[in-house]
């Protein structure tokens, strides 16, 4: 019965099988990728059993009568037949073709041999089933594949290219790369035609592969996103290098956008009448926080300057002289009382001078040795404190969460609102620290309710600020405690 149903009629049994397969094979999903493998097998080797027993040999071309009314039925039957070996095939190789831990290089490689199968399918259709000879096809097409291959020459060279940079991995999707022509970004595509980059000015930089494989190219994520930037500082010379050295290791010291490991260097770059060159090396997470961490380097660099005694040099190529520059006989250092302290703090900038002066008269110097603790976490720090010199760290448990610097200042939850300190502060090099007790406070609390909110919403932008590793998220809710309570107290 079987016999008769498939061997009746062999070329409408094969057409229905090969149609048959096709539908089953859409219709299953492509996560099981081993059912469709198994399906395709049967449905080929069925369509292969029908072929033997009727005596049609596929891999042959056999001449068909042009009056013939079985001819199409032969050429649709044969050409089923080779398309299901070819996807039999392709199952094969998206199953089995796999690079271990390279995913990218494997499906390049299974589209590569996926391609010849396809190119193979075709040229043994036009062969064995038309009758074309494929030598003769393939001389009379070189003139027509000179044409296209000049025609689609930069479209070649991309694909080409796209293949070379795939198999070599110089860079993946994510990485920050740096291109000799100075294009730099992170790369957010890469196809076989081109490479999209995504540059810190948010425009998205298309740059084809063959472009792009003729260019120097420099991962910045590899092995790791930590960058390194290198800063240059003139500072006069009038104190001896290893002090001035010992100020700027200080402030880089202090700095909370640079990497602590491993630690920055301060590299002594030159020494003449006019100054003295230094450079500063410092790591930062990404790239994408080099001008964050240069300007706060910049920034502790002129108070750490100015706490000490510094000063900055003038442009090498001003024209000035010799006879005029600071010696470290002659310098006078910029001096740093509690005044010009508190006039350099920007809360206090709505003082009026008088006001500052007689906030000044009140302050008293507080000083701390290496390794002392200034308030533990959980205590009451009534007073607010200036730092003049030093480094002070902010510590939450045993995890450090920031830095503070000279112009920082810190106390100001104890003094505006009683709450306790949510970090321990303990003093990393010498600290002097001007102090601000409650009782100093109190009449310009009462007289500028505004100074209390200002005191309050730097707290809260401090806080926002360091939210994501500097320090705790209990600093923003004590600011706006402190607001809070502030705000009901003056519209009492």
């Amino acid at each position: 019965m079987i016999d008769d149903v498939l061997f009746g009629k062999p070329l409408i049994s094969l057409i229905t099988v090969g149609f048959a397969g096709i539908i089953i094979w859409h219709l299953l999903s492509r996560q099981r990728p081993t059912t469709r493998l198994v399906v395709q097998i049967l449905f080929f080797a069925a369509m292969t059993l029908i072929l033997v027993g009727s005596g049609i040999e596929p891999h042959r071309f056999q001449g068909y009568e042009s009056e013939d009314p079985q001819a199409l039925l032969v050429i649709v039957a044969k050409t089923l037949w080779w398309i299901h070996l070819a996807w039999a095939v392709i199952g094969f190789i998206r199953l089995y073709l796999v690079l271990e831990g390279s995913p990218r290089e494997a499906r390049l490689l299974q589209d590569l041999v996926i391609g010849v199968v396809y190119i193979g399918m075709a040229l043994s259709v036009v062969a064995f089933v038309f009758g074309v000879p494929i030598g003769t096809l393939v001389a009379t097409s070189g003139v027509v594949a000179i044409i296209l291959g000049l025609a689609l020459q930069n479209t070649l060279a991309d694909v080409f290219s796209g293949i070379a940079l795939t198999l070599g991995r110089p860079y993946i999707i994510g990485d920050w790369i740096l291109l000799s022509d100075g294009t730099e970004g992170r790369v957010v595509e890469s196809n076989w035609r081109a490479t999209h980059i995504l540059t810190s000015a948010n425009n998205v930089v298309v740059l084809p592969n063959s472009f792009l494989a003729k260019l120097g190219l420099t991962n910045v994520s590899r092995p790791d996103e930590s960058h390194l930037l290198v800063l240059t500082i003139r500072i006069a010379p009038t104190r001896m290098p290893a002090s001035v050295r010992q100020v700027m290791a200080t402030a880089l010291a202090s700095c909370n956008s640079i990497v602590r490991e491993p630690p920055p260097v301060v590299a002594l770059k030159g020494l003449d009448a006019t100054a003295l060159e230094l450079e500063l090396q410092f790591r930062v997470t990404s790239p994408s926080q080099r001008v964050t961490a240069r300007n706060e380097v910049l920034d502790l660099i002129y108070r750490h300057c100015k706490s000490a005694g510094l000063l900055l040099a003038v442009p090498a190529a001003a024209s000035i002289l010799t006879g005029d520059l600071p010696t470290e006989e002659s310098a006078r250092p910029p001096r740093v009382t509690p005044l010009e302290l508190i006039e350099a703090i920007p809360i206090f900038a709505t003082l009026t001078s008088d006001e500052k002066q007689k906030l000044a008269e009140t302050t008293a110097v507080r000083e701390f040795r290496k390794g002392d603790v200034i308030v533990r976490e959980g205590e009451m720090l009534p007073s607010l404190m200036m730092v003049r010199a030093g480094i002070v760290a902010a510590r939450h448990g045993d995890e450090e969460r920031g830095r503070l610097a000279p112009g920082d200042f810190f106390g100001e939850t104890g003094l505006l609102a009683g709450m306790q300190e949510v970090c321990t502060l303990e003093a990393l090099t010498p600290v002097i620290a001007y102090e601000i007790d409650q009782e100093a406070f109190a009449p310009l609390l009462s007289e500028r309710p505004t100074l209390a909110e200002e005191i309050a919403d730097h707290l809260a932008s401090r806080a926002e600020r360091f939210r994501n590793g500097a320090l705790p998220p209990e600093h923003a809710r004590n600011a706006h405690a402190i607001l809070k309570t502030i705000r009901t107290i003056f519209r009492a």
